[in-house]
């Protein structure tokens, strides 16, 4: 059975916006797996949509992807995506 959204928290996420925030910081599965304390086939498993992972695994993904630099947007009419933050460099300078 293959769902379309896992959730996290209050918020969900789906599949794509997973592949694509591993792919923003340059993390493997292996690599996300490791900072997220679970495995790979996990990894693969809610990618692949191929099941539902426990809600912590869930928030122990999201929290390590955030912790790297990435922003989950929710729908917004457009669809949801992701983006890296700002670091203090990219900042705009202020008058």
């Amino acid at each position: 059975m293959k769902f379309a959204t896992v959730y996290f928290m209050k918020d969900a996420i789906t599949p794509a916006q997973l592949r694509a925030a591993r792919g923003l910081v340059n993390w493997s599965r292996e690599e996300l797996a490791n900072q997220a304390g679970t495995t790979e086939r996990t990894v693969a498993r809610i990618e692949l949509e191929e099941g539902a992972a426990r809600q912590s695994t869930l928030t122990a993904i999201r929290t390590a992807l955030e912790a790297a630099g990435v922003i989950f947007i929710q729908e917004n009419g457009e669809g949801p995506g992701v983006r890296l933050r700002r670091t203090d460099k990219e900042k705009p300078a202020t008058a």
